[in-house]
């Protein structure tokens, strides 16, 4: 375990705590996503498949939808502590794929259309789920960022020594798949967005989590 009760400005750049630079790569992103939601305006593609349709509306996945963030969030925290080396790589992985994403999203700016205009119930899932609406835009969706962050997190428990028992793989994959299921059954993506996602994260697994490795040798 990282002892960082001894972390300064000072010494960040040591080789104990240098690791937390790749941090800053989040404010950075953090400004260019929110550039692109809210502070261009572009020529949007509507992105759409024949398989949307098939795929009816469904509340309750708001839940594993909004445990992305739970996801997320928890590996950075759980490498960052307990395992440097599986930390590095995540965010060697983060950082390819989201910078290719955002590239994604300038050049060709995208659009879903699949949001429902009315619901059939009435519960406290429908409401978040309009929160959800309200608050985030159905622009740039292709690729989907909560299907690479969510591979993201998958990739990088099978580096961790800890979570490569069967059950916590088997609660990883689940949460995974939820959490893909979920942008669709949301009506938050296209059937589209997950296989773009999907093309992205295979191209970028072995650059972030393969070569590090080869390079030391």
């Amino acid at each position: 375990m990282v002892d960082y009760r001894k972390l300064r400005p000072s010494n960040i750049t040591s080789p104990e705590y240098r690791h937390l630079l790749l941090l800053l790569y989040w404010p950075i992103y953090g400004l260019v996503f929110l550039t692109l939601e809210r502070g261009l305006t572009l020529t949007y593609h509507p992105v759409v498949s024949a398989l949307d349709a098939k795929i009816p509306f469904c509340e309750y996945f708001v839940i594993p939808y909004y445990f992305w963030f739970v996801f997320l969030i928890g590996i950075h925290f759980y490498t960052g502590f307990f395992d440097i080396p599986a930390f590095k790589k995540l965010m060697y992985f983060i950082m390819i794929t989201y910078t290719v994403t955002s590239l994604t999203y300038i050049f060709y700016p995208t659009v879903q259309e699949l949001r429902p205009t009315e619901f059939e119930r009435n519960n406290i899932f429908v409401m978040i789920v309009k929160a959800l609406y309200e608050f985030d835009t159905n622009t740039n969706v292709c690729p989907s960022l909560h299907v690479i962050g969510s591979f993201s997190v998958l990739f990088t428990s099978w580096q961790c020594k800890r979570f490569k028992t069967p059950l916590w793989q088997l609660g990883f994959v689940i949460s995974t798949v939820l959490i893909c299921a979920s942008t669709v059954f949301l009506k938050q993506h296209s059937v589209i967005d997950i296989l773009a996602a999907l093309i992205v994260c295979a191209v970028a697994y072995p650059f972030a989590y393969i070569l590090p490795d080869k390079l030391k040798h």
